[in-house]
C-alpha cells in the first residue's frame, strides 16, 4: 500500500483501551486532530484593521467558507487525495473558528454579536467533528480494510495459545467491525468538550492524600474541622467502605473533585494523564488500580528473546480477570460516588454505572455503549483463545452485548429529552448514518430536508450536506445519483442567491446536463450588466459546462417570460419598456461564442416577429442592432461556404435579410414623409406697401423671396431623390428574391430538431406577418408614387400585386384589396385628367 497522505498521530490508537499503551499502534482516526495553526499575530492584526461596526455579527467571517471550500475542491484536480480534501476542509473550518473566537475575545459586536458568533461556533465545531468522523471511518473502510483483505484470506482464524495482547492484536487486525467501534470511540474522545469546568481541582505542586483526615486523626483533641463528627479510624483505601464512615468533609469534597477529574480525563481518552493526576494528589493506590486493565504479555516466552539470556519485564496484569471482576463489583456498588463507579465501569464493561452519569448527552451515551461493546468482544476473544482459566464474569456482563443498530435505537428513545432531540437533529442523523455506513438512507434524509423547505436550510447547512454528498460520490458510496444531485442542486441555488459565478459554475458542473442547463441558466437570467455576463460565461467555460445550450435556454426563458407592465403600463410610442429592453439585451449571451451566430439569428428573428406583430418598430430596430452587421460573412466563415450552411441557419439568414429590407424601406418612407411635410415656408410679406417704402426694404424682400425659391428647388430635389430611393427600397420588399419576402428558401429537409424548434409555429407567424406587412408596404409605395406624380407607377403596382409569379394578392383580405384598388383608381383618374388612358399611355385616335 502506498504511504498515506495523512499525518499519523503519536497518540495510542485502536488498541489503547485493551493493549498496553507502549505497544499500541497509532490510530489513524486522529490524523485530523493535527491541524495547522494559524498565525495568531496575523489574525489579531486583521481584527484590529476592522475598525468599522460589525453589522453582520460575524456572518462575513463564516461566509468565507464558501470560496474556501471551492478552493480546496479545485486543488483536488492537481492529484489531491479524497481524504486530503476532507482534511483541508476541516482546517478551513478550524481557521474560521479561531477568527470568531478572537472576535469574541475582542468584544466585537457587543453582547448581541457575541451571541451570534457563539451560535456560529457551535455549528462549526459540530461540523468539524463530523468531518473528522467521516475521515476516520472511511479511511479505515476504504484503505485499511482493502489492504488487509488479502491478509485476512490467508489466515484461518485466531491463533490459540497466544498471550492476551497477541490475541487482541490479531482480533483488531481481522475484525473490521470492532475496529470501527474503536474508531468511533477515539473520535468521541478526541471531540470531547469538558465545558466550563476546565480545572475543577485546587492543587499545589505536590499533595498528600486525605491530609485533613490525617490531621484530625493525629489531633483528635484539638481538631479545627470536623470536631464531633465520626470519621474513619484508618487511612487505607478501603477504610471508608469497610468502616462505613466518611473521610473529613474537606477530603470528601477533594476526593469527589479528583474522581470527577479522573473520569473526565478517561472520557477524553487520556488515561495516562489520569494516572499522573492520581500520583500528583498522593493517591498512588488509585493509580495502581487504573493500571489493572492492561492486557498481559510475557515477552520472555518468545523464542527470539530467550537466546539473549536476559529477563525482560512482564507487561500488563497477569491477574487481570480478578481485577476486572472486582472493578465490576465496584461499579455495581452503591457505596462509591458516581464518578468512581463510572471509572470502574469503563474498564469492566458496566453500562449501568456509565449511563447513570452520562445520561444527558448523546455523544457521551454513545461512547459509553461502545466502550462496553468493545470490552465484551475483547473479553470474549481472550477467554476463547487464551489457554488459561479465568474468573467468570456476571451474566449481566455478557447480556450487555448489542449491535450498533440496537445502540442507536436505544439512543432514539432515551429518557433525556436532549438526547432524543439530538438523535433526531440533522447532525445526529448524519453522524448516525455515517457510523452505520448507510449512505443511501443518509442521502434520502438529506433530500427530505431539502424538499420539505429549502428556505429553512441555511446556506451553510446546504454547503455541509453538499460536500458530504460529493465526497461519498467520489468514493463510490452513492447509489441513487438523482437523489444526490438534488442536494448539490439545492446548494447551487443557495450560491445563485450569493451571485458568485466561479462557485456556481464549479458545483453546477458536478450535476447532470439537464440540471446544469436549468440551474446555470437561472443564474444567468439574474445577471444584467455586460462585464458580469462575460465573467459568468468565462466561469462556465472553465467549468466545462455546455455554454451554448445554457445561453440558448437563458435567452429563450427571458424572451418567453410574461411579466407585468408595472404601475405606468405601456410606454409611449417610440419608447422601449424595461421589460422589452431586458429581453433585447439578453441577446448579449449569444454574442460571446462565434459558434452561436446561428442561434443569435434564431432568437433575434423570434423577437422581431413578436415586435413586428405588435407594431413595436423601435423594439424591432433595437433587436436588429444586437446582431453584428457582418453576420453573413461570419456564418460563411464558420461553415466554410454558403453551400455548407445548415437548413435552420439558412432559413434564419434569409429571414434576417427580409427584416433588414423591411426596416430599410420603412425608415426611408418615414424620412420621405418627413421631408414631404416640411416644405420651406414662404417668407412673410409686409402689409400694403406705401409710397414712403424705401428702396432698401424692397431689395431685402426680393432677396428673401429669391432665397425661398432656391430653398424650394433644393427641397423638391431632395424629395424627388428620397422618393426615388424609397420606391426602390419598398419594391425590394415586394420583389424580394428567392420565393418572396418572409418565405423560406428551398431546403432539402427540415432541421432534425424541427419539433423542438416549433418550426410549424414559426411558419405560421411569418405567413401572418406577410398578410400584415405586404399590404402596408404596397400602400406606402402607392402613396409615395402618387404624391410624386408617378400615377402610371401606381397603376403598374396593380400588375405586381396580381402577378401569378409571386401571387402577392393571396396575402390580401377583401377589405385591404379594395382599399388598394380604390387608391389605384384615383391614380387612373389623374391619368385620364392628363389626357392619358387609365394605364398612363397616350390616347391614340
Amino acid at each position: 500500500m502506498a504511504d498515506s497522505p495523512f499525518p499519523r498521530s503519536s497518540r495510542s490508537g485502536l488498541l489503547r483501551t485493551t493493549l498496553n499503551s507502549s505497544m499500541a499502534p497509532q490510530n489513524l482516526s486522529h490524523s485530523l486532530l493535527i491541524l495547522e495553526k494559524s498565525n495568531a499575530e496575523q489574525n489579531e492584526r486583521s481584527l484590529m484593521e476592522d475598525t468599522g461596526d460589525d453589522l453582520d455579527r460575524g456572518k462575513s467571517r463564516m461566509d468565507v467558507l464558501f470560496p474556501q471550500f471551492f478552493d480546496v475542491l479545485q486543488a483536488q484536480g492537481n492529484g489531491q487525495e479524497a481524504f486530503e480534501v476532507i482534511q483541508s476542509l476541516t482546517q478551513v473550518c478550524r481557521g474560521v473558528v479561531e477568527q470568531l473566537e478572537l472576535e469574541i475575545d475582542h468584544g466585537m459586536g457587543g453582547e448581541q454579536g457575541a451571541r451570534q458568533r457563539e451560535s456560529m461556533l457551535t455549528w462549526l465545531r459540530q461540523e468539524i467533528n463530523t468531518w473528522r468522523l467521516l475521515h476516520a471511518l472511511f479511511y479505515d473502510r476504504i484503505l485499511l480494510q482493502t489492504d488487509r483483505q488479502a491478509d485476512d484470506e490467508m489466515q484461518d482464524g485466531p491463533t490459540l495459545g497466544g498471550s492476551e495482547k497477541e490475541v487482541i492484536q490479531q482480533l483488531y487486525a481481522l475484525n473490521a467491525t470492532l475496529r470501527e467501534y474503536q474508531v468511533v470511540v477515539d473520535w468521541l474522545e478526541a471531540c470531547y468538550d469538558r465545558g466550563e469546568q476546565q480545572n475543577p481541582l485546587h492543587a499545589h505542586d505536590r499533595m498528600m492524600a486525605w491530609e485533613n483526615t490525617l490531621f484530625q486523626l493525629e489531633n483528635l483533641q484539638g481538631a479545627a474541622f470536623g470536631k464531633g463528627h465520626k470519621i474513619v479510624t484508618r487511612l487505607d483505601p478501603d477504610a471508608p467502605v469497610r468502616e462505613k464512615r466518611p473521610l473529613h468533609a474537606l477530603d470528601e469534597e477533594d476526593n469527589l473533585r479528583l474522581s470527577r477529574a479522573i473520569f473526565e480525563l478517561i472520557r477524553a481518552g487520556r488515561v495516562d494523564d489520569g494516572l499522573k493526576l492520581c500520583k500528583h494528589f498522593g493517591q498512588t493506590w488509585r493509580a495502581a488500580i487504573l493500571e489493572g486493565w492492561r492486557l498481559h504479555e510475557d515477552p520472555n516466552f518468545e523464542q527470539n528473546v530467550s537466546v539473549l539470556h536476559e529477563k525482560l519485564p512482564i507487561e500488563g496484569n497477569p491477574r487481570r480477570d480478578i481485577w476486572k471482576r472486582c472493578a465490576w463489583m465496584l461499579a455495581d456498588s452503591k457505596n462509591y460516588d458516581e464518578y468512581s463507579r463510572a471509572t470502574a465501569g469503563v474498564f469492566s464493561g458496566h453500562l449501568g454505572a456509565l449511563k447513570t452519569l452520562l445520561h444527558s448527552n448523546w455523544h457521551d451515551l454513545l461512547w459509553a455503549h461502545l466502550k462496553v461493546q468493545i470490552d465484551i468482544r475483547v473479553e470474549s476473544e481472550i477467554r476463547g483463545c487464551c489457554l488459561k482459566n479465568y474468573q467468570p464474569m456476571p451474566d449481566d456482563y455478557w447480556n450487555g452485548r448489542m449491535t450498533m443498530e440496537q445502540i442507536f435505537e436505544e439512543l432514539n428513545v432515551a429518557k433525556d429529552a436532549s438526547v432524543r432531540d439530538f438523535a433526531q437533529s440533522q447532525l445526529g442523523i448524519i453522524q448516525r448514518h455515517l457510523i452505520l455506513d448507510t449512505c443511501g438512507e443518509l442521502i434520502q434524509h438529506m433530500v427530505r430536508w431539502v424538499e420539505k423547505d429549502t428556505s429553512q436550510q441555511s446556506p451553510h447547512q446546504l454547503r455541509f450536506m453538499a460536500h458530504i454528498v460529493l465526497f461519498l460520490r467520489q468514493i463510490g458510496r452513492v447509489e441513487q445519483e438523482r437523489q444526490a444531485e438534488k442536494i448539490v442542486a439545492a446548494y447551487v441555488e443557495a450560491l445563485i442567491a450569493r451571485g458568485e459565478p466561479q462557485l456556481i459554475a464549479y458545483y453546477t458542473a458536478s450535476l447532470s446536463n439537464p440540471l446544469q442547463v436549468q440551474l446555470y441558466s437561472r443564474f444567468l437570467e439574474q445577471v444584467e450588466q455586460k462585464r458580469p455576463r462575460e465573467l459568468a460565461v468565462d466561469a462556465a467555460l472553465q467549468a466545462g459546462l455546455d455554454v451554448e445550450q445554457i445561453t440558448r435556454v437563458t435567452v429563450q426563458n427571458i424572451r418567453l417570460a410574461h411579466q407585468p407592465l408595472g404601475e405606468f403600463g405601456e410606454p409611449q410610442s417610440g419608447e422601449i419598456s424595461a421589460i422589452d429592453q431586458r429581453k433585447i439585451s439578453a441577446l448579449e449571451w449569444l454574442i460571446h461564442l462565434p459558434e452561436q451566430r446561428g442561434e443569435l439569428l434564431w432568437q433575434a428573428n423570434a423577437m422581431i416577429r413578436t415586435y413586428l406583430a405588435s407594431s413595436k418598430v423601435e423594439c424591432m430596430r433595437q433587436t436588429f442592432r444586437m446582431v453584428p452587421a457582418d453576420i453573413v460573412q461570419q456564418l460563411v466563415s464558420l461553415y466554410g461556404s454558403v453551400d455548407n450552411i445548415p437548413p435552420r441557419e439558412e432559413c434564419c439568414l434569409k429571414e434576417y435579410l427580409c427584416y433588414k429590407a423591411y426596416l430599410s424601406g420603412v425608415d426611408s418612407f418615414v424620412e420621405w414623409n418627413r421631408l414631404q411635410q416640411n416644405r420651406p415656408k414662404k417668407p412673410q410679406t409686409s402689409h400694403a406697401a406705401s409710397s414712403q417704402d424705401n428702396f432698401t426694404e424692397r431689395m431685402a424682400s426680393e432677396r428673401k423671396e429669391q432665397a425661398h425659391r432656391s430653398e424650394v428647388v433644393r427641397w423638391e430635389h431632395k424629395v424627388k431623390e428620397q422618393a426615388k430611393q424609397t420606391i426602390e427600397l419598398l419594391y425590394n420588399v415586394l420583389m424580394f428574391p428567392d420565393k418572396g419576402w418572409l418565405v423560406d428558401p428551398f431546403i432539402a429537409k427540415l432541421p432534425e430538431n424541427a419539433v423542438q424548434l416549433n418550426w410549424d409555429h414559426r411558419l405560421l407567424q411569418m405567413e401572418k406577418l406577410r398578410s400584415i406587412c405586404i399590404p402596408e408596404i404596397a400602400l406606402f409605395l402607392n402613396e409615395v408614387m402618387f404624391k410624386s406624380g408617378d400615377f402610371a407607377g401606381c397603376v403598374r403596382l396593380a400588375d405586381e400585386i396580381s402577378s401569378e409569379n409571386r401571387q402577392l394578392y393571396k396575402v390580401y383580405t377583401k377589405h385591404k384589396l379594395a382599399e388598394l384598388l380604390a387608391k389605384i383608381a384615383d391614380a387612373s383618374l389623374e391619368l385620364l385628367n392628363s389626357k392619358l388612358d387609365p394605364w398612363g399611355y397616350p390616347i391614340t385616335t
